[in-house]
């Protein structure tokens, strides 16, 4: 219920900083439980992503650090996060989201790049994949990347692909996994495409 009051209230602050947003490949979403994996661009395209998805709900991960304010952990919780300790990851990063998915039916977001700067995959999409039998589904946002972007309304597209190619029968070693990674990134660059052909990605990194 509190995820729903969450999901509303975010839904008009996000009408009154930028407006409506687009959406690109709905048809795609699945009527299952499913794995969002996007390129990570901006702190706030998870909550895009759980707008386009509504009314499913979704489960993602947060860092651990985050759970210390306990009324930022009271909100956490309800919306659904889970801590995650990136420095000492346990089983619990793979158990959790495969619980969520395979017991409760919600919606993982996930960002296999791990941080927004980072271009290497990791093989935890895979494993959650396999584990849970819910399908890779590439999401990819186009938009501000800057929060002043986003009070100016510049447009936000969210983009939604097909499916991964995944055998779920198939042992899950090193070569499926690469493939898997290489399909995720081809994916996301169909999407980019497909939202805007003169698109280019341009991370814009914290100043030290």
């Amino acid at each position: 219920m509190f995820y729903k009051f969450i999901r509303a209230f975010v839904k008009g602050l996000v009408f009154i900083l930028n407006g409506r947003f687009n959406v690109v490949g709905k048809e795609n979403l699945p009527d299952g439980p499913y794995i969002i994996v996007a390129p990570h661009r901006t702190w706030w395209e998870p909550v895009f992503f759980a707008l386009v998805i509504a009314p499913r709900e979704a489960t993602f991960m947060a860092k651990i650090e985050l759970f210390k304010n306990p009324i930022i952990r009271f909100i956490l919780n309800h919306a659904h996060a889970f801590p995650v300790d990136r420095k000492h990851p346990g089983p619990s990063v793979i158990k959790t989201p495969v619980k969520a998915l395979k017991n409760k039916g919600q919606v993982l977001i996930m960002f296999p790049s791990g941080t927004r700067y980072s271009e290497d995959l990791k093989g935890g999409a895979s494993l959650i994949a396999k584990l849970s039998k819910a399908p890779l589904v590439p999401f990819v946002y186009q938009g501000p990347l800057k929060f002043s972007g986003l009070l100016k309304h510049q447009q936000i597209t969210i983009g939604v692909g097909p499916e991964i190619d995944f055998d779920f029968k198939a042992k899950l070693d090193e070569e499926q996994t690469k493939k898997v990674n290489e399909d995720m990134e081809q994916g996301w660059k169909d999407i980019d495409k497909e939202i805007d052909p003169s698109f280019v990605y341009v991370p814009v990194k914290n100043k030290k």
